[in-house]
């Protein structure tokens, strides 16, 4: 396992101006209109996130690397399925190009819930991210998938029981996010205020980014039934931030904070804390750029070390995986400053997704057949990793 700290010397304190950057944009002219501010959420039990169990404070990874499964394809999204989402589940994995959803059994064995429909995979387009949302008895499949003229989010009950998992009918959700033949975000996430992130490329068009009429671009925040909710910052818009490129990743700390991934052109990927109303400043800025019309990300990497995608939150610790990087990178987000490390360059190829698992692990997605990897025997897979006190 390879290894290498970096502190930087951005003081993390400089982030707290976020909300008040937020406040001013209007005035400084990098948004058409004010946003609102947003009440304290209310977290239901479904969609919280499942913290580690007996670690607290900073963690890192440990060498022992165990393979839940092989044999994957063009794997996207995994998400797990806890206790009170569907007894005796453990996981359902997409498959970006053949649009096929597959179970992981508790057993350890993966079969075909179902394919589904309307995918039109091409490029970096195809079924990408998934969601998990119980409401009484029913429980829902939220799915991110690029069709034939858009990229759209449509959700599918979940029938049968652990082990025998089959997809209900699908049913619309949102259409008519930007689609192209790269820059389809597609990053889905329940966030503890029991709202429907979503995350949305440029679809290769950056002035897209800055325009509130469109999708792309943007974080987008929904009611389970793709509704703009009452409190988001711009009324009546999906639309919770604006100005990004490609972000693939987004988890909320156990402060309630939230962070996203995103890859950046040809100089600065990002880590970017996610402020309701924000501007982040595509396609005018990329990286730490001291804007005072944007919100600066509080760390940035070389696009060689990184091109990001998933993203986790485990105790105090951020995990983003990095395609092109090759890498998981572990990133301890101060006071004073953020620490990151970079863990297993190389050892695995391109890691798409990271989502914390059972126990004191962490379960990362390989993703070497996607077409830009070098498939090893086995790929692609989804690894557990142990993760240990730092």
């Amino acid at each position: 396992m390879s290894r290498r700290s970096t502190r930087t010397g951005r003081a993390v304190c400089a982030v707290a101006l976020a909300g008040t950057l937020a406040l001013t944009l209007a005035l400084t002219g990098c948004m058409p209109s004010a946003p609102r501010s947003t009440p304290a959420p209310t977290i239901p039990a479904s969609a919280a996130p499942t913290p580690a169990r007996g670690l607290t404070g900073p963690v890192e990874p440990g060498s022992a690397v165990g393979v839940l499964a092989e044999g994957l394809a063009a794997p996207w999204s995994v998400v797990r399925l806890s206790e009170d989402q569907l007894p005796g589940a453990s996981a359902l994995i997409s498959e970006r190009d053949t649009g096929v959803v597959k179970e992981l059994t508790a057993e350890g064995t993966l079969r075909d819930a179902g394919t589904v429909p309307g995918v039109a995979s091409g490029g970096e387009g195809g079924l990408l991210g998934l969601a998990v949302l119980r409401q009484g008895t029913d429980v829902w499949l939220y799915c991110y998938l690029t069709a034939a003229s858009d990229n759209r989010i449509v959700r599918m009950p979940l029938v049968g029981t652990a082990g025998a998992l089959s997809l209900g009918q699908a049913e619309d959700v949102l259409t008519g996010i930007p689609r192209a033949g790269n820059h389809n975000g597609g990053r889905l996430a329940f966030g503890p205020d029991g709202m429907l992130y979503a995350t949305t490329g440029d679809a290769g068009r950056g002035t897209a980014a800055q325009d509130l009429d469109s999708l792309a671009g943007k974080i987008l925040r929904m009611t389970p039934d793709g509704s703009a909710p009452g409190d988001n910052p711009f009324p009546g818009s999906l639309v919770y931030t604006l100005g990004h490129r490609n972000p693939q990743g987004i988890a909320w700390a156990e402060d309630g904070t939230l962070y996203a991934s995103e890859f950046g052109q040809n100089t600065w990927d990002e880590l970017n804390i996610i402020t309701p109303g924000g501007n982040y400043g595509w396609p005018d800025a990329e990286g730490i750029t001291n804007a005072e019309r944007y919100l600066d990300p509080i760390q940035q990497w070389a696009t060689a070390d990184a091109s990001p995608s998933g993203l986790a939150a485990v105790t105090d610790t951020l995990f983003m995986a990095a395609l092109r990087g090759e890498r998981l990178w572990a990133i301890w987000v101060g006071p004073p400053s953020v620490d990151v490390s970079p863990y297993f360059t190389g050892e695995y190829g391109r890691l798409r997704d990271v989502v914390a698992g059972p126990g004191d692990t962490l379960w990362v997605l390989t993703n070497n057949t996607d077409g830009r990897g070098n498939p090893q025997s086995g790929d692609d897979k989804l690894l557990q990793i142990p993760l240990q006190r730092r």
